[in-house]
């Protein structure tokens, strides 16, 4: 099901009526201290959620246990893309439920070929290694390029270059080679073969590089970092360097992938095309776990039976499920539904700089959003919005990320943008003394 634009009044910065907040009844007692407490009790204390409690959603909507509806303008860290309950994907699951959901591959299944195929396809590339989630395939694309290095190049103890501020996953392996005090802090010893550069530099890469470099592994764009966008020539360079010293090129693309940007690949802004794509989120349909590493049968053939697997890898409800993504995105009408929206949002985020804002990065419909200190940080900022039916996250103090589903409309980040002019027009005010 291709994407279509509904908008109605594009320029009116409302909420179309059938999309209004609709506030609680009254008389109803709010559980939500209470589902959150539960969740405190139990669960560890892995995450500081905002303090809302969803129990259904839909498109670009979620609503809370209360009955209040909000605007998610997070998507589940691009997880969503296509919008919670895409009646697509949800198809698919269904259809596969009824019929078989796990049967490991020790087996076959009737799934897996076609959707590694289409995958492949969409990609440009050979062969697929379907993983559940974006940390696993990041673990499993350094294990390949690790494997490729010894047997390909014949390098006992391969090494690999990495980018300062990446965000790749929380396993062992990659916060080895995090500089996220949080992430890191408290979990070693720590994985070797790493070496960290600076982000957007070609040149620190090179200096970096010796007889043992195998690969280079980065983030087109850094979502976690807060949107970070490189010089245009940083890929191309690095793509350039790693040809000439015969290293792979690995581009984590599980936030940045599959129509996020306007591309099905954010390598694709700058005309790179790297050794490896990392994917995962948007590839579940915001329905089950996918992931998978893709690339050439030089790269990825390097691996033989019994050197690495997955259970639930590649099951054949998630190949279902990816199925139907990869044939959404196959005609690029999502990429281009994001390229329009993301031109209103990033007009409408860049009027706000110099009022409560000091920059904005934009690409497609994601964007970090630098919120000036001496307003308030990224958290209460988020609160606010919170508030105000804008579900946000901040991340690195000041800065917040919007990333809506793509099926939002024009009408809606108009108003989500206007709720945001608000905020800071409010944190601005000199505080009332009675």
């Amino acid at each position: 099901m291709s994407p279509t634009m509904t908008d109605r009044s594009a320029e009116t910065g409302t909420v179309p009526a059938e999309t209004a907040i609709v506030p609680a009844e009254t008389g109803v007692a709010d559980p939500t201290a209470d589902e959150i407490a539960l969740e405190d009790a139990h669960v560890a204390h892995n995450y500081h959620p905002l303090p809302i409690v969803i129990t259904e959603a839909e498109g670009a909507w979620v609503t809370d246990v209360t009955g209040r509806r909000y605007l998610d303008c997070l998507a589940a860290y691009s997880a969503v893309n296509f919008g919670h309950r895409h009646p697509t994907v949800v198809q698919a699951a269904k259809e596969q439920l009824d019929k078989v959901t796990l049967v490991s591959r020790a087996f076959h299944s009737d799934q897996l070929g076609t959707f590694a195929a289409e995958l492949c396809a969409l990609a440009g590339k050979d062969m697929m290694l379907p993983m559940n989630t974006g940390a696993e395939a990041v673990e499993s694309g350094l294990k390949v390029a690790r494997k490729w290095g010894h047997d390909v190049r014949g390098i006992e103890n391969p090494t690999i270059i990495v980018a300062a501020g990446n965000f790749h996953g929380r396993t062992i392996s990659i916060i080895s080679f995090s500089d996220d005090p949080d992430a890191r802090a408290g979990f070693g010893p720590y994985t070797p073969g790493f070496r960290t550069v600076p982000y957007g530099d070609v040149a620190a890469v090179e200096a970096a590089c010796d007889a043992s470099t195998v690969a280079v592994l980065v983030e087109p764009i850094q979502g976690e970092g807060g949107v970070v966008i490189p010089p245009a020539d940083y890929l191309p360079g690095l793509r350039e360097l790693c040809d000439r010293r015969r290293m792979l090129l690995i581009c984590d693309e599980i936030q940045s992938g599959l129509g996020r940007t306007g591309r099905t690949f954010a390598s694709e802004h700058v005309g790179v095309e790297p050794d490896l794509y990392l994917l995962g989120k948007a590839l579940g349909g915001g329905v089950v776990p996918v992931s998978a590493v893709v690339g050439d049968a030089d790269v990825l053939g390097v691996l033989h039976p019994g050197q690495h697997g997955s259970t639930f890898g590649g099951n054949p409800l998630a190949a279902a499920v990816g199925l139907s993504v990869v044939r959404m995105l196959a005609d690029g009408s999502w990429q281009r539904r994001a390229t329009e929206l993301g031109a209103v949002l990033g007009n409408r985020l860049r009027a706000l700089v110099g009022h409560g804002v000091t920059d904005v990065r934009c690409v497609g419909l994601w964007a970090g959003v630098d919120i000036d200190p001496t307003l308030g940080t990224g958290r209460e900022v988020s609160e606010r919005l919170m508030a105000r039916g804008i579900l946000v996250k901040d991340t690195h103090g000041s800065t917040i990320r919007l990333a809506p589903p793509l099926v939002v409309t024009a009408d809606e980040l108009h108003w989500a943008v206007d709720q945001l002019a608000e905020v800071l027009a409010d944190l601005g005010r000199p505080p009332v003394h009675h």
